[in-house]
């Protein structure tokens, strides 16, 4: 067993709440092998106790197996003025951005759930009610918001070097899309996305704004990292899909936001069942005037002209909500799958602007004043 080996066997420890490994993460210093015995300098940042413990004997169980002593030595590190102090040093807290209130990531824990769909929807519902927000899309794997708002432009750089965000439907917008190319995959290692979040912040002009929303890439992974560790952030919502495989992975983001102290402000469930409604006629083609009708099992009543409105539940409708009583958050809304939603994503105008007065709108409205509520 060589040094080289140890280093694979480390890169399967991911830091707790994390998808990536301890080792991509710089934590591990040096490594000693004498015969049975290894030494391993565990780096960490954290004050959290548990923390600790839990890597220290994530570590000793990864190694047991192929050494009879694993030694483990945890070396606290922060950055270098911490070192002038006699103090034990500490990782840096999270910084306020600017002039900017309100901090608010909008996630998931898998993909394809419409998170993005929500982030977009929940910024125009909050300009609607006059507040100055912006919107900021960190999905590094398939940036959205380009699509979704309907333009794809390339924002301005000042003579101090610093990029002045894209007005859209009078939010302030910038996105991964419109620094790589909304057509070209991005395929970048973790140290270069952290400092590209950073700069999201630190070399944009956001201005003065009551809301930032933050549209997350799926999971847990580098953009997450740097958030919790560089930017103070309100609080987190997650958006989920009802069925038990989607909110198996809200278990995992709620988890994740707990261990680094990021509240979380409540669940959105999409795709919440499938809205239906239309007229029934009789057997002479006229509307059926009052009475009821049964679909899929259920009594759904008809009104005097003849029409129905009825959600067929396709995903197990009601998984949100057993889900945030669960993390004890509010659960924030429910928003169905609608022929206007797909369509308004589609022309790049949101739903909750196109439409205001539609039934689809006013669940995204929905969404907007509990998350007010919430922050109360």
């Amino acid at each position: 067993m060589n040094k080289e080996k140890v280093l694979a066997l480390l890169k399967e420890i991911n830091y707790p709440g994390f998808s990536r490994d301890i080792v991509s993460f710089g934590m591990i210093g040096n490594i000693e092998i004498d015969e049975n015995t290894v030494s391993i300098q565990l780096k960490i940042t954290s004050d959290n106790e548990e923390k600790k413990q839990e890597l220290v004997g994530g570590v000793k169980e990864k190694l047991s197996k192929d050494f009879e002593n694993v030694l483990v030595e945890i070396e606290a590190f922060a950055p270098q003025q911490a070192a002038h102090t006699h103090e034990e040093p500490k990782a840096q807290a999270p910084s306020p951005v600017g002039e900017i209130d309100k901090i608010i990531a909008v996630a998931s824990g898998k993909g394809g759930v419409g998170k993005s769909t929500v982030a977009v929807n929940l910024a125009c519902g909050l300009q609607a009610k006059g507040y100055k927000v912006g919107l900021l899309d960190l999905d590094i794997y398939g940036p959205s918001l380009p699509i979704i708002l309907g333009f794809n432009g390339q924002p301005e750089l000042t003579q101090e070097r610093k990029l002045i965000p894209l007005d859209r439907y009078g939010l302030k917008v910038m996105s991964f899309g419109f620094i790589s190319g909304n057509e070209t995959p991005a395929i970048w290692r973790g140290p270069l996305v952290a400092r590209m979040t950073e700069q999201f912040f630190n070399d944009v002009i956001w201005g003065e704004l009551d809301y930032l929303i933050l549209d997350l890439p799926p999971g847990t992974g580098d953009v997450q990292l740097t958030l919790t560790q560089k930017i103070q952030m309100t609080g987190a919502i997650i958006v989920s899909t009802p069925q038990e495989i989607a909110l198996a992975d809200v278990r995992k983001g709620a988890d994740m936001f707990a261990k680094v102290n990021v509240p979380l402000l409540g669940v959105v469930e999409n795709m919440s069942g499938l809205a239906l409604n239309g007229t029934i006629n009789d057997s002479e083609g006229g509307p059926i005037s009052s009475g009821s009708v049964d679909l899929y099992g259920e009594n759904v009543a008809i009104n005097e002209e003849g029409q129905f409105d009825f959600v067929l539940d396709l995903f197990k409708r009601g998984g949100g909500k057993k889900e945030s009583e669960r993390l004890d958050v509010p659960l924030l809304g429910e928003i169905p799958m609608t022929p206007d939603i797909m369509a308004s994503t589609d022309l790049g105008e949101p739903i909750i602007r196109k439409e205001p007065n539609s039934s689809s709108a006013k669940a995204f409205q929905s969404v907007v004043e509990n998350l007010l509520s919430s922050l109360k």
